[in-house]
């Protein structure tokens, strides 16, 4: 037995019905389907697309989420297969907003899709950020100023890559990379353009099979109480550096 057979399994008998049911609504014999409910076949591409959409259900979830687990009548509804995400809310109906801390950091890219993970994290619930899937992602490093190492960022989970905009920031889940807090500059066919409010460092490209999650940014925890100028001079420091290098090529070109 595999996961994606119990699966289909589990929401057959959920359902009440029949394999001969399921059968003639994807179109084949009880025969074949059987064999894809025990794990001795493996479903063709096209009979995992109509599976998923004869139980409302991305292809993400048959295949990598144990459905048994999951509260399927408080499931985000998602268009198109992307992986479908449980909302839990508070007694007061706020959405939950799961904290990634830094120790939970480094096993969420293996993690991002198991319902048991994602209880595991710590839970804070804020008023007034609107519907919508949210979670809190602490940010490492200098390139996106004035966020610090202290910062957490709550984003709200993007459904479709369509509704991604250039010049907002995202935090992006990556097969290559992991977790990388962004600034969008451009959405190409196939790949986007990110880059950091730091000039220290270069834009570059993600390819979009390589995106996992992207979640845009909705608010930020933590911090310091630094005045904002603080990060301002960080970013005219990063100007008066750069300027100083691209004089340096211009010098070095003239002398040639």
């Amino acid at each position: 037995m595999s996961l994606f057979s119990d699966n289909i399994r589990s929401l057959r008998l959920k359902k009440k019905i029949s394999q001969e049911k399921v059968a003639e609504s994807l179109l084949i014999t009880r025969g074949r389907y059987v064999k894809y409910e025990d794990g001795s076949s493996e479903a063709p591409y096209e009979i995992l697309k109509k599976i998923a959409h004869y139980y409302h259900i991305s292809i993400d979830l048959l295949l990598s989420v144990d459905v048994r687990k999951i509260p399927m009548d408080d499931l985000l509804k998602l268009e198109g297969n992307r992986l479908v995400l449980p909302i839990t809310v508070s007694q007061d109906g706020e959405n939950f907003i799961e904290v990634v801390t830094q120790k939970a950091k480094a096993g969420y890219l293996s993690g991002y899709a198991d319902p048991e993970f994602i209880e595991s994290l710590n839970h804070i619930s804020l008023p007034h950020l609107g519907p919508g899937k949210f979670r809190a992602f602490p940010i490492d490093g200098d390139s996106m100023p004035p966020h610090k190492n202290t910062t957490w960022i709550v984003g709200k989970y993007i459904e479709n890559l369509r509704e991604i905009r250039k010049g907002k920031t995202y935090i992006l889940l990556t097969f290559n990379e992991g977790m990388t807090y962004k600034r969008l500059e451009k959405k190409g066919l196939d790949s986007l353009t990110v880059s950091s409010d730091n000039i220290n460092y270069n834009p570059y490209d993600i390819k979009l099979s390589d995106i996992l999650e992207i979640w845009e940014y909705a608010a930020h925890l933590g911090g310091d109480d630094s005045k904002l100028e603080a990060g301002d001079s960080e970013s005219l420091e990063s100007v008066i550096r750069k300027l100083q290098i691209d004089i340096m090529e211009i010098k070095t070109k003239i002398s040639i």
